[in-house]
């Protein structure tokens, strides 16, 4: 598709924002007003589309898709969003160590250990390690509030939490990207750490790397887009 306006802009509308198009203003994929809670979010997105060449380039719309996806899925079923992100918190990529005894274990108890702690204080929740991949249940106890975190979260909030905790398969890591102030690098490297691990040892793959690549990106885009629609507008 060849790019069929020339400016982009914001505007305000109701208690959110939106893109404007040549003065129009845009809607979701599905149709719905593309309304954004922070003029920040707004600004990223009208970004995307100022940034546009003539030809149209799909993949360019990061922020704009996850605005879509969460007026368009998060919004109009939490409760399927919420159990699709609960599960994370089960089978937390964290939670599953080496045997005991060996390098990698000792590299899963240095990184992994503090995210998880601080995770525990945070939340008064104690998470199940397991060593080895046979599953082990978290208690009901942990489910049950880290179920009542998730549904804390608004709609924008909880549309990156999902792809984070997706990306990272780590609901722990997810929730900690989070926080004010998160060391993005570190987590997503905590969250790959079995990945990297495996490829310093047997050699790395061009594709595989691009794929990790990928990922890493997506997962800090989740996180930048949480932080975009949280932001006080100026």
């Amino acid at each position: 598709m060849k790019r069929f306006y020339k400016a982009a802009t914001v505007a305000p509308e109701g208690s959110g924002w939106r893109v404007m198009l040549d003065g129009r203003p845009v809607r979701t994929q599905c149709g719905r007003a593309q309304i954004v809670p922070t003029r920040a979010l707004a600004e990223a997105m009208a970004a995307e589309w100022e940034g546009q060449p003539a030809e149209i380039d799909p993949a360019r719309f990061v922020f704009r898709d996850m605005a879509d996806f969460t007026i368009d899925a998060i919004a109009q079923d939490r409760a399927e969003a919420l159990a699709a992100t609960l599960p994370f918190a089960e089978t937390d990529t964290l939670c599953y160590r080496a045997e005991p005894d060996t390098a990698l274990y000792d590299h899963q108890i240095a990184v992994w250990d503090p995210i998880l702690a601080a995770a525990e204080a945070r939340y008064g929740v104690r998470f199940t390690r397991v060593c080895g991949i046979i599953h082990a249940p978290q208690s009901p106890a942990t489910m049950a509030a880290m179920q009542a975190e998730i549904a804390a979260q608004d709609d924008f909030t909880l549309a990156a939490l999902r792809n984070m905790s997706s990306l990272a398969a780590s609901l722990v890591v997810a929730l900690a990207a989070l926080q004010p102030g998160a060391d993005v690098d570190a987590l997503w490297a905590a969250a790959s750490l079995e990945e990297e691990w495996q490829a310093n040892l047997w050699g790395r793959e061009e594709e595989a790397e691009e794929r990790r690549r990928l990922r890493r990106v997506a997962f800090a885009a989740a996180r930048e887009f949480a932080r975009l629609s949280a932001s006080a507008d100026i």
